[in-house]
C-alpha cells in the first residue's frame, strides 16, 4: 500500500465511522480511499475549517472522526484547531496534516509540527507505510484516552511511497453519549477554567510519551547516537545501518527522561530531521546540548539519503539545494484545450493587471501567457484586487477556479459587494477540483462517493451577494471572452465573468466526440504565432507546426490565431 492507503486503512480498522477533508496534495487519497468503505461517512468539504468543525461535531456527538487536510489546510484550520484542545473530544478525534517539503505541489514548505505545540495537543509521525496503519489505530486509543484532538503528520515522501502492510479486521467503536456540558464545550465563556485543565492533560502526555511503543531504541555501535523520525528514519537506516537510533513516534512531547538517558551515552548524537529544527529545539530546552542537527542536515527542501550521509559524515550543508542540471525538466503546461488558455489569452491580449489564486490555473503566470501577476493562497485574488484598486489601480482583474471559490473566494467577493469597489473577477468555472486529481466539490452536482447531490448555481449566488454585473462566457470563443471582461472592466461596481468550459480530462468530456485541427504546410509562414497559444498538441515536425490529432480537442485556438488561415479543420484538409 501506498502511505496514504495504509492510514485509510488503519483509520478503517479502528472504527472510524467519519471523515471529512479538503483536496490537497499530498493528503488526497487518504479521504479518497476511505470513501470505499461503506462504514464510513467520507466527504468532501468546502474548505478546511468546515472540514474541522464538522470533524469536531461528529467527535463530541460520539463517532470516531478523521479529518484530512496538507499543511496549508491547517492553516485554515488553524482557529478551531488552537481552541477545541481546550474543550477536548469525545470519542476518537485525529487531524491529518500533510507536509511537503520540497515544495513538490504547495507554494510554501511549514513545518507544521510546531502547530501541534502551540495548540498543545500530541502529536504522532509514522516512518512507513506498515507504521502508518499501525500508528492511526494509536492516534484514536490516544486521543479517547487523554480526551484530546490528536495531530498525525505525514509528508509527501511517505503519502505517496509503498510498501508491505499487514491488516487486519475492522473493530467497531460503540458511539460514545455526548454530555451537554456548557462549562466544558462552551470555550469563549468557561476558557479561563479551561486552561489550567489544558496543562494538566499536556503533563499526562508528557509522562506517557515515556512509555510510548512508538518512540524506541535500535542499538548499534556504541560510538554513533542518532535520533530521528518518520521518513529521514528511513534515510538514517540506509546509509549508517551500524548507528545506535532512537526512532521517535510521538513528536510532541517529547519524551524528555528518555532522551536525556539516551543522549548521556554519546559524545554527540545527531539529530536528523526533515525541515526545520523542531525536535533539536525542544531537546535544547531539556538541556540536552550535545547534538548536531540543523548545522549539518538543511531546512530547505527535502531530506535524502545523500544528504543524510553527508551531514552525518561532517559535510555542511549548503543553504542553496539549487544544482545546474544537464538536462532541463519539462516545463508545466496547461493540458490541450483547457478552457483556462481562452482567458488567459485574452487578458494577456488586454494587458491588464491580474491578481491570481491557487490551482491549475496559476499556470497563467508562466510564458507563453505571463499574464498573472500574484498568487498566494487559497481565495486571495479577489481580496489582493480590492486592495491593488484601493491603491489606485483601475483595471485589475481577479483570476479564481470554481473549487477555490467556494473554498475561501466567497467572503472576499462579499466584501468587495459591500463596499462597492469596481473589482473583475473571473471565475474559472471547469466542473472539477482540477488540480489535485479532479475530485467534487459543491459546484459539480455530486458528492465523493458519487451520489447526486445539489450544485451551487453561481449565477443566483453571486448576484444573491448584491454583484449586479454577472456574465457567462466560453472561453473558447475569443470574442466574447475579450468582450465580457472589458464590460466587466468599464462596470462601474464589481462584476463577475463566469468562464464556463468542463475540464477537458474528465471521463465525460474525454469520452465525447472531437473535431480536431491540422497545419497545411502549403500555407503555413512559419510565423509561430500558433505557438502563443502553449498548447502540448503543437509540435515542430518536419520543419513546420504540427498538431498531434490524438492530442488536439478541437478548441480552435491556433486557428483563431493563425494569419495566413493555414490551420484547418482536419475533415476538410
Amino acid at each position: 500500500m501506498s502511505g496514504n492507503e495504509a492510514i485509510a486503512r488503519g483509520a478503517w480498522e479502528a472504527g472510524v465511522a467519519f471523515a471529512a477533508g479538503y483536496p490537497g496534495t499530498p493528503s488526497t487519497e487518504v479521504l479518497e480511499n476511505l470513501a470505499k468503505y461503506k462504514e464510513i461517512h467520507a466527504q468532501w468539504s468546502t474548505n478546511e475549517k468546515v472540514a474541522f468543525d464538522e470533524g469536531v461535531g461528529a467527535a463530541l456527538g460520539g463517532a470516531r472522526t478523521l479529518v484530512t487536510m496538507k499543511h496549508v489546510g491547517l492553516n485554515v484550520a488553524a482557529d478551531p484547531f488552537m481552541v477545541v484542545p481546550y474543550a477536548g473530544t469525545n470519542a476518537g478525534f485525529v487531524v491529518l496534516v500533510a507536509d511537503d517539503p520540497g515544495m513538490y505541489s504547495s507554494q510554501n514548505e511549514q513545518d507544521s509540527r510546531y502547530f501541534a505545540k502551540i495548540a498543545k495537543v500530541p502529536l504522532l509521525e509514522p516512518g512507513d507505510a506498515a507504521e502508518a496503519r499501525e500508528m492511526i489505530r494509536a492516534a484514536f486509543e490516544l486521543s479517547e484516552r487523554f480526551e484530546t484532538p490528536v495531530m498525525f503528520r505525514t509528508t509527501t515522501r511517505l503519502a505517496h511511497t509503498r510498501g508491505a502492510v499487514e491488516t487486519a479486521e475492522r473493530q467497531e467503536a460503540a458511539r460514545k453519549p455526548f454530555s451537554r456540558k456548557a462549562s466544558q464545550y462552551a470555550i469563549p465563556v468557561y476558557a479561563r477554567f479551561r486552561r489550567p485543565e489544558l496543562e494538566k492533560k499536556l503533563e499526562a502526555l508528557r509522562e506517557f510519551a515515556e512509555s510510548f511503543e512508538g518512540n524506541f531504541v535500535e542499538e548499534g555501535d556504541p560510538k554513533i547516537g542518532v535520533v530521528t523520525h518518520g521518513i529521514p528514519y528511513q534515510y538514517v537506516k540506509e546509509v549508517a545501518p551500524q548507528a545506535t537510533v532512537f526512532k521517535l513516534g510521538i513528536i510532541y512531547p517529547l519524551p524528555e527522561r528518555r532522551l536525556k538517558e539516551f543522549c548521556a551515552r554519546f559524545d554527540t548524537v545527531f539529530v536528523v530531521e526533515e525541515s526545520e529544527g523542531f525536535i533539536q529545539g525542544e531537546m535544547a530546552g531539556f538541556g540536552i546540548l550535545n547534538v548536531v542537527g540543523k548545522e549539518r542536515f538543511t531546512n530547505i527542501g527535502e531530506l535524502s539519503a545523500d544528504l543524510v550521509a553527508a551531514g552525518l559524515n561532517g559535510t555542511s550543508v549548503p543553504a542553496d539545494l539549487s544544482e545546474d542540471v544537464a538536462i532541463l525538466p519539462r516545463p508545466p503546461v496547461l493540458c490541450a484545450g483547457c478552457a483556462h488558455r481562452g482567458v488567459f489569452s485574452t487578458l494577456k491580449k488586454l494587458g491588464v493587471l491580474v491578481t491570481g489564486d491557487i490551482g491549475c490555473y496559476t499556470l497563467g503566470c508562466l510564458p507563453p501567457f505571463d499574464a498573472m501577476h500574484t498568487t498566494f493562497c487559497m481565495g486571495a485574488s479577489i481580496g489582493n484586487a480590492t486592495g491593488f484598486n484601493k491603491a489606485g489601480e483601475d483595471q485589475v482583474v481577479a483570476v479564481i477556479g470554481d473549487s477555490t471559490f467556494l473554498h475561501a473566494g466567497l467572503p472576499s467577493l462579499v466584501s468587495a459587494a459591500y463596499n462597492k469597489v469596481p473589482t473583475t473577477t473571473i471565475l474559472l468555472d471547469n466542473g472539477t477540483t482540477g488540480m489535485t486529481g479532479h475530485q467534487e466539490h459543491p459546484g459539480t452536482g455530486h458528492d465523493l462517493k458519487g451520489s447526486p447531490s445539489p450544485a451551487v448555481e453561481y449565477e443566483t449566488l453571486i448576484r444573491s451577494l448584491g454583484v449586479q454585473h454577472v456574465e457567462v462566457v466560453d472561453p473558447w470563443d475569443l470574442d466574447a471572452t475579450e468582450k465580457a471582461i472589458k464590460s466587466g472592466l468599464a462596470h462601474p461596481g464589481p462584476a463577475v465573468i463566469i468562464a464556463r468550459r468542463h475540464c477537458q480530462l474528465l471521463p465525460e468530456e474525454k469520452a465525447k466526440e472531437h473535431t480536431s485541427y491540422t497545419v497545411v504546410p502549403e500555407e503555413c509562414v512559419l510565423c509561430e504565432e500558433c505557438f502563443e497559444t502553449g498548447c502540448p498538441a503543437l509540435v515542430w515536425e518536419d520543419d513546420y507546426p504540427h498538431i498531434r490529432q490524438w492530442e488536439c480537442v478541437g478548441c480552435a485556438m491556433c486557428a483563431r490565431l493563425c494569419p495566413a488561415d493555414a490551420i484547418v479543420l482536419a475533415s476538410e484538409a
